[in-house]
């Protein structure tokens, strides 16, 4: 887990700093292209170069345009708001899961969902404190990177039944490439990373990959009970990088809302694992 969290500290960073330059599609282009290099390296050194084959191209293409979407939300998120309140509507991911599932996995959503998708949704007000009259495109994106992201996690589930990981890494990072080529230029101008930003684009790209292996890694060890609140120190770590790098106040307002999506998401956690072992 130190692991995910100095990945996805490192890729917000890197985002930030190339931000100025590239936009979020050639961003997304250019890190896809680091992780087809490095996919591609890992399965012929590991001998599972074989197992990058499908039966299901379109779930494929789905899965990938819906993370390739709230990727491109959460990097442009990063850079209108303060990244801790970018990392914890992050968080509501699991929430959006809950609520998603049901119409997509025909999963029944347990009351115990539905309270935490409750008190997970009163953080979101606290840390966003939307404002009607004047709402921010920041909030917004990074409210929306969420959901895109449960819609991922969902989409990934139903892979997994079918797919390798290898398969999954190869077929997320080449579609990518291509949709970052198609958004990136379609206006007929790709802005290329000049040479002092060439080694933050390869850093997102790493960091990325390694952020999910870590994490993926942490839950074939342990239990979500006790990966999820070891991620929760992403919350005051990039909390910490903000108002280091970036002069951004720490919010408490933020770190309570951030506490209560926390809290809905290891409510749900536990009760479903409780539920396993019965």
């Amino acid at each position: 887990m130190v692991g995910a969290i100095t990945s996805f500290t490192c890729m917000a960073v890197a985002g930030r700093t190339v931000s100025s330059e590239l936009d979020t599609f050639e961003i997304m282009l250019f890190r896809s292209l680091t992780g087809i290099v490095i996919v591609v390296s890992i399965a012929v050194m590991t001998g599972t170069i074989g197992d990058v084959r499908t039966r299901r191209p379109g779930l494929h293409g789905l899965r990938n345009i819906c993370h390739f979407a709230g990727q491109n939300l959460w990097f442009y998120a990063i850079t209108l708001i303060p990244l801790a309140q970018v990392f914890a509507l992050e968080f509501t991911t699991p929430i959006w899961v809950i609520l998603l599932s049901p119409l997509l996995l025909q999963e029944r959503i347990t009351s115990v969902g539905l309270l935490s998708a409750l008190i997970g949704f009163v953080g979101i007000l606290i840390v966003a404190r939307p404002d009607p009259t004047n709402l921010s495109p920041g909030l917004i994106a990074a409210a929306g990177c969420a959901v895109f992201f449960a819609l991922t996690a969902i989409l990934t589930r139903k892979l997994t039944q079918t797919e390798t990981i290898t398969s999954i890494l190869f077929y997320l990072t080449v579609m990518q490439a291509v949709f970052g080529l198609i958004c990136a230029g379609y206006d007929g101008d790709i802005q290329l990373p000049s040479p002092d930003n060439i080694p933050w684009v390869v850093l997102i790209g790493i960091a990325g990959l390694v952020a999910h292996f870590c994490l993926t890694k942490a839950l074939s060890i342990a239990p979500a009970s006790i990966v999820m609140p070891i991620d929760f120190v992403r919350l005051p770590t990039i909390a910490l990088v903000g108002m280091l790098l970036y002069d951004e106040p720490l919010e408490m307002l933020v770190f309570l809302g951030a506490a209560l999506i926390f809290a809905a998401n290891y409510l749900n956690i536990t009760h479903a694992s409780r539920r396993a072992a019965h």
